[in-house]
């Protein structure tokens, strides 16, 4: 049977990822970007130019879109800098895009939401831990989780599932603009790769195996499953930076 879909910031990265599984699944599928270019390169879908930190742009959309089955939060930016030298403004962006873009959203769609009704949000590994440099994007990410939880709890009695997909490195033209920004004149391919050895299995996820949990936790499969949230890190968080000497082994 064929859903209604709602992805924020489907046009790239883990959304646009998501977009084109729930297409793949026969769903009716509204994408929300403010990148209105990179919305017209998709096929089969609703796209619709909005910006996630804009409450009354958000309200004015859920309106017209009428009624949902999934919900899916993925628009996030990702900005760099310790609690002492984030500006101001950067910290005002991260906190209307990531939190209240996810907040915002979920207040404007999740009333036209029936009994069966699934919000899926995209957090981070680094809502559990943090690299340096990630203040702000760290704490936004941890908040949903907790957001996550209250909601899983609020909607229960309505029949709505709420949950999280925390990935660790995926191959995101957001993921690739950090590698360029850090690189030190390597290639970004180059970056990438040396970040993906990081994780346990020894390379970045693609947003595809990202969005299949998306979709899962989206699904009848998953309908004991709220409040929940699901690492997609590749083993990032199960093991210890700390190794033994090989002569102990």
């Amino acid at each position: 049977m064929s859903r209604t879909v709602v992805v924020t910031g489907g046009a790239a990265g883990i959304g646009r990822g998501a977009v084109e599984r729930f297409i793949a699944a026969g769903d009716r599928v509204i994408a929300l970007d403010r990148d209105a270019q990179a919305l017209a390169g998709l096929s089969g879908v609703t796209g619709v130019q909005v910006d996630v930190a804009d409450r009354a742009a958000l309200a004015s959309v859920a309106e017209e879109i009428g009624a949902v089955d999934v919900l899916v939060c993925a628009a996030g930016v990702q900005r760099y800098g310790t609690v002492v030298d984030t500006p101001s403004n950067v910290y005002d962006e991260v906190m209307a895009v990531n939190v209240g873009g996810v907040f915002f959203a979920c207040q404007a769609f999740v009333p036209r939401m029936s009994r069966g009704g699934s919000v899926v949000v995209v957090s981070s590994v680094q809502a559990y831990a943090a690299q340096t440099g990630v203040a702000a994007y760290s704490m936004g990410k941890g908040a949903l989780l907790s957001l996550v939880r209250a909601m899983a709890v609020d909607h229960a009695p309505d029949g709505i599932r709420v949950n999280a997909v925390c990935p660790g490195s995926v191959d995101t033209p957001m993921l690739r603009t950090s590698a360029a920004q850090f690189g030190g004149g390597r290639s970004t391919d180059d970056v990438v790769a040396e970040w993906g050895r990081s994780h346990p299995l020894g390379r970045v996820a693609t947003p595809g195996e990202v969005a299949e949990v998306i979709y899962f936790l989206s699904s009848p499969a998953a309908s004991f499953v709220t409040g929940a949230d699901v690492k997609v890190d590749g083993g990032l968080t199960a093991g210890l930076a700390v190794v033994l000497p090989e002569d102990a082994k």
